[in-house]
């Protein structure tokens, strides 16, 4: 895909999207085929990126909450049921990511990624 077309779908994913849609297009950037609010058994993810044989599941948080076990347990879950990596991205400084959330997403293999734009 070239650059122009890349630039070009990252833009309207960002119009259409908002916050999710600026996500996405990173993955799009970086050479994923990506789906937004792709629909589970076990619930929505926002993101959804393809490349090769490597899938992704990857759900946004930009509210400023703070981020607690419950939250990375479900995305685990929800990757699973897709055979996917799950990924935790955390938009700007309002989401705050708790010790005890940190520790189980290392157990469960969750990559947790901040995102500041």
């Amino acid at each position: 895909m070239g650059l122009a077309r890349i630039v070009f779908l990252k833009k309207k994913l960002e119009k259409k999207y908002g916050i999710i849609g600026k996500v996405a297009g990173r993955y799009i950037e970086a050479g994923y085929t990506v789906n937004i609010g792709f629909q589970t058994a076990k619930g929505d993810i926002d993101v959804v990126a393809k490349k090769e044989n490597r899938i992704l599941a990857i759900d946004v948080i930009s509210e400023s909450v703070k981020v607690d076990v419950n939250v990375i347990e479900k995305l685990k879950e929800k990757a699973a049921s897709i055979n996917a990596k799950p990924i935790l991205v955390l938009y700007g400084a309002g989401p705050q990511l708790q010790k005890e959330a940190l520790k189980r997403a290392e157990e469960l293999g969750v990559e947790i990624k901040r995102v500041r734009d």
